[in-house]
């Protein structure tokens, strides 16, 4: 493989074809089955996403409330994942979270069926219980009793139910859905990735969604957005942007947030994310995080040419939503669990064991030594 050095982290790689997301990232364009995602975050909701990732087309209305209620009906978890979370709820939720939705799939019902309707029931599911398990883990670990979610809500605004045992306000509920949207898939990304390798196996879904969430963790994926509001925090003032921005690059340390591996302009989700964070921020009186953002981006832009991606706004936008720091990540994968899961169905539907081969770099003709001889 003569160009073997240059394709590095799989860049430029095309690894197998799907029908769930697309990205042009010289344009800037993403979209879920062909739809716009700007069309879907000023239109849509978290459950009609879902339904169009997993399903390939938008619902009627009567699908589409057969289908929100199956996910309301699939919240809970049982009593014995529940005591897990309690016993792990010191640890980062992240990694309290891998191990929860491993124990998971030990006590589904269908765990020892992976027949294609099997494993879309376990999908279904895993998208339902995953905000759950996010709010036990976050109220297990501060000593508050947990909150049963209210079939009557919907995902997005059960989960900040659950999570703070406040209903939310109508604007605060529509900007977690709108955030779940822009989360909700992203082509082959390295946690997807993760999940369809896992899939490829012929691993059962939890295994695959487990896979995801450990490659999810990383500071360099979607630890990202917790990496943000760490910068935030330490920057004091807006007054003191400047110099932190450029201290930080002459350090030559990575500013977390900015850049992307597949888009050349903006993120079409920070757009959304950007807007967001300001009018949460408004809302509530507390500008200080958006300000801060708004003037990192444009000393980032200015120095380095560089756009903000998802991860820059939503780490705002949390904050505005009283979401703690070391939970955007769990947050993350609230959203995400709809597009792995499809991934896994698509793997699973047409499935060749992805095994790519690695040029060797070491030496070569090396002969071995006896043990009394070295």
């Amino acid at each position: 493989m003569a160009d073997g050095p240059k394709a590095g982290g799989l860049r430029n790689v095309t690894v197998g074809e799907s029908r769930i997301s697309a990205i042009d990232g010289i344009r800037g364009i993403l979209s879920y089955r062909g739809i716009d995602i700007h069309e879907l975050a000023e239109r849509s909701t978290f459950e009609e996403t879902v339904f169009l990732l997993h399903e390939g087309t938008l619902p009627s209305r009567s699908a589409l409330n057969a289908f929100g209620a199956d996910l309301a009906r699939e919240r809970a978890v049982p009593s014995e994942v529940a005591e897990v979370v309690a016993r792990v709820a010191g640890a980062h939720p992240m990694a309290a979270l891998r191990t929860a939705v491993s124990a998971l799939g030990a006590l589904d019902p269908d765990a020892n069926d992976d027949r294609e309707a099997a494993c879309r029931r376990k999908s279904r599911r895993l998208i339902a219980q995953m905000a759950t398990l996010v709010a036990l883990i976050d109220r297990a670990r501060t000593g508050r009793a947990p909150v049963d979610p209210d079939p009557t809500l919907s995902h997005a605004a059960n989960f900040l139910y659950m999570l703070t045992g406040a209903r939310p306000r109508d604007t605060s509920a529509r900007a977690m859905d709108v955030a779940l949207i822009l989360h909700a898939d992203h082509e082959f990304n390295a946690s997807t990735f993760a999940a369809r390798v896992a899939a490829s196996t012929l691993s059962d879904v939890h295994g695959a969604i487990t896979a995801a969430l450990a490659t999810l963790k990383g500071p360099l994926h979607g630890g990202a957005n917790e990496a943000v509001m760490r910068s935030l925090e330490g920057m004091g003032s807006v007054e003191g942007v400047e110099a932190f921005v450029r201290e930080e690059l002459a350090a030559k340390r990575k500013l977390m947030g900015f850049g992307h591996a597949v888009y050349k302009t903006e993120d079409p989700r920070a757009t959304h994310l950007r807007r967001l964070s300001r009018s949460l921020g408004e809302e509530s009186g507390e500008t200080r995080w958006y300000a801060l953002s708004e003037r990192v981006e444009t000393v980032v832009r200015e120095e380095k040419g560089l756009y903000p991606n998802v991860d820059f706004y939503s780490a705002s936008a949390y904050r505005a939503l009283a979401i703690p720091t070391d939970l955007f990540t769990p947050v993350f994968a609230v959203s995400r669990i709809a597009g792995w899961t499809a991934h896994v169905l698509e793997q699973l539907a047409n499935n060749r064991l992805i095994r790519p081969e690695s040029e060797y770099t070491g030496p070569r003709d090396v002969r071995y030594v006896p043990l009394d001889q070295r």
